[in-house]
């Protein structure tokens, strides 16, 4: 398949899943300045919490989304500010004829750019002109932003000091491993029908066709992320079933990593409560 067909092809699949919407009006720029942040590879957007930041968290938007409108103060970020964290909001690549961003994260598509580079050199600049402690800086993303969580931390475990990745995971083939292991905490909808626990398939007519494009397990994710922290069992070491979240947390694993994997009720969407279920996840590590 030449190279045009195959983004086009990428595009039309990614475009049927609507994963966020670009109807919102821009809230954060570069701190106090209306523009985004600007650096070789890309464009972010930060917001500032009243007072020195006590940490910071890189989101990532989902498909059509951009940084900007992943940061709007009445969801998840404006409670994170509140907390005392700067909320930072990587631009993905522009989309050629649509409105909207997406990530070049899927291992058999042409690459945008060197994606997991611009996130660290995002972390690293951001870090220089608000300093902020870019060691202790957590990542986390949106479906498809969740997706290239996942494979960030896949690719450069010691990037970021924790990974909370909602609604998104890998996408098939799966790796076959990592570079090592990490922090990370995946929050999914039980009732996701956008990205379904299970994955879907999105171009062709099963696994077996071979044009098959497919949304990966998460169970599969996070049993991959179990062999990578070394765990020594499979099923989980604590529970917890009270609250707006299923949580499962498996300890036993490589001094210095934690794995968690949290279910709430709903579908398609950072649930309320998120934020700070994460940030209490990262604050006991």
């Amino acid at each position: 398949m030449r190279h045009t067909e195959i983004m086009n092809s990428f595009r039309s699949l990614a475009a049927a899943l609507a994963l966020m919407g670009t109807a919102q009006v821009a809230q954060a720029g570069c701190g106090a300045a209306p523009e985004p942040c600007a650096i070789d590879t890309g464009t972010y957007h930060i917001s500032l919490p009243d007072g020195p930041p006590k940490g910071a968290i890189m989101f990532l938007h989902g498909y059509g989304g951009t940084g900007n409108a992943s940061l709007r103060p009445d969801g998840w970020a404006g409670r994170a500010l509140a907390r005392g964290y700067a909320v930072i909001g990587p631009d993905g690549t522009e989309m050629a004829g649509r409105n909207g961003r997406r990530w070049s994260f899927h291992p058999d598509f042409p690459q945008d750019r060197d994606e997991v580079g611009f996130l660290m050199a995002v972390r690293d600049d951001a870090a220089k002109r608000f300093d902020l402690d870019a060691g202790q800086m957590v990542l986390g993303g949106f479906s498809i932003g969740g997706s290239m969580t996942h494979y960030a931390a896949c690719a450069a475990p010691d990037a970021f000091a924790a990974y909370v990745p909602v609604a998104g995971a890998f996408w098939r083939p799966d790796p076959a491993t990592c570079a090592g292991p990490v922090r990370l905490l995946h929050t999914h909808g039980w009732r996701d029908t956008t990205v379904p626990l299970e994955g879907r398939v999105l171009r062709g007519a099963d696994l077996n066709d071979p044009q098959a494009v497919a949304q990966g397990d998460v169970f599969h994710a996070m049993r991959l992320w179990r062999q990578v922290n070394g765990c020594v069992q499979l099923r989980a070491d604590r529970f917890v079933t009270e609250g707006p979240f299923l949580r499962r947390a498996w300890d036993r694993c490589t001094p210095g990593t934690a794995l968690e994997f949290a279910l709430f009720e709903g579908g398609h969407r950072v649930p309320d409560g998120w934020i700070d279920m994460a940030l209490d996840w990262r604050e006991g590590l």
